[in-house]
């Protein structure tokens, strides 16, 4: 091993060796990758690919999970972005297999010093370290926003997702497109909303998906991504449109990503077969009382988690009639907001009485109104089980409720 000068003002020193063999060159690794694994690192980027086909770069992190220090890798091959994380022992591994046979070059950072390692075609080896010139107020303002990205994001600013690309939200080097970046914020909430009942799937087989009224599914990519490609989830995912043609579209597009357990085919909801089995129904934005009939489905089938937000609510605002709220309702825009509100409460109350519990939450949607509201309900024994069963009480004033506003909703007489 030679030592030599940086020759520059900043860098203290360059170790330069040859690598007589590949023990040396391993052992000079794993004793620079021994000491930078550890609280302090702020990031590492392995690039210079020689194995397209495995991987193009590969980031390293630092991330606490449930309170233990974890690394999270972040791979990208071609427009795939692949998520893991590991701990140091088994990172440390991972990066000695990447530098011996995927990269030649990686660049670590930590709030002290920062070091680069180099590969030559010929198998000669450099490692440089210097000091890091960063003001310690930077380096708390990029990892301040690192922590509020990753808190908000789980599809992450920076990091390109393949669909994402391919759909216009982001450019191919991860940055969110301006114009679209309420549908970026969107795909995330909804991403969140999956995160919560993730453990209500079931594990060991395939996790069958519907989901009604899938439109130009930029939310149903962004589920199949999410669960095959980031969580490893073993799923069929079914996506089901009246349009033709944008189911066309996003068949092509499912091929050109290589997505081969999502499928979409053009149909009726009310006349969908095919649902045993299903174990997660998803329906949003299916208008009016094609909602109700995705509900019925997902009930009938048993499915064990149901995600739906309901849009353009007019049944119950033609049937409405309530002599003591006839001074509000006297105003058509309240009497409309009133019978949406009433049409998803009721949706709600019946899928408890079908033996679901049922939560209503607020949704970002920008393409309808600016705040919007989820029906998220999960199998009894799911994410509440302190939530009292259904019980004649609650039939019987929710048959009262009914009365007194004279409406008999379509999902009623459906279940």
């Amino acid at each position: 091993m030679k030592f030599t000068s940086a020759g520059t003002e900043d860098a203290e020193e360059t170790f330069i060796f040859d690598v007589k063999t590949e023990t040396v060159y391993m052992e000079e690794l794993r004793e620079l990758f021994q000491q930078t694994l550890n609280q302090n690192l702020i990031q590492m980027v392995l690039s210079n690919t020689t194995d397209e086909t495995r991987a193009t770069k590969v980031k390293i992190r630092p991330v606490l999970i449930k309170g233990v220090l974890q690394y999270q890798e972040t791979l990208y091959r071609g427009k795939q972005v692949f998520h893991s994380n590991h701990t140091a022992e088994e990172m440390q591994e991972r990066l000695l297999e990447y530098m011996r046979g995927c990269f030649r070059q990686a660049q670590i950072c930590n709030h002290e010093r920062e070091a680069t390692v180099l590969v030559s075609k010929k198998g000669k080896a450099a490692i440089r370290e210097r000091k890091n010139n960063k003001k310690e107020s930077q380096i708390q303002k990029v990892e301040a926003l690192n922590h509020n990205r990753t808190k908000q994001y789980l599809l992450q600013e920076g990091e390109p997702a393949d669909f994402l690309v391919e759909l216009g939200v982001q450019t191919p080097d991860g940055r969110v497109v301006k114009a679209k970046y309420d549908k970026f914020r969107q795909i995330n909430r909804y991403l969140e909303f999956i995160r919560d009942i993730l453990d209500k799937l079931p594990s060991g087989r395939t996790v069958r998906i519907v989901d009604f009224g899938c439109g130009k599914s930029y939310l149903t990519f962004a589920m199949y991504y999410y669960l095959r490609q980031i969580k490893g989830l073993d799923i069929q995912v079914t996506g089901l449109d009246l349009k033709a043609d944008v189911i066309a579209r996003c068949n092509a597009l499912a091929e050109k990503l290589q997505y081969g357990r999502l499928h979409f085919q053009a149909g009726d909801i009310s006349h969908f077969q095919g649902g045993d089995g299903v174990d997660m129904v998803v329906s949003l934005h299916a208008c009016d009382k094609a909602t109700d009939y995705a509900l019925e489905k997902a009930v009938k089938w048993g499915a064990r988690v149901i995600l739906a937000v309901p849009c353009c609510q007019h049944e119950l605002n033609g049937q409405i009639r309530c002599d003591m709220l006839g001074p509000v309702l006297k105003y058509g825009l309240i009497k409309e907001r009133m019978a949406a509100l009433i049409t998803d409460a009721l949706r709600a109350n019946l899928l408890e009485k079908s033996g679901y519990d049922t939560q209503i939450l607020e949704f970002i949607d920008m393409e309808h109104t600016p705040k919007n509201l989820m029906i998220r309900a999960v199998k009894h024994s799911g994410m509440r089980p302190s939530a009292a069963v259904w019980n004649v009480q609650k039939d019987r004033s929710l048959d009262q409720l009914m009365e007194f506003l004279q409406v008999s909703p379509a999902l009623k007489e459906l279940l």
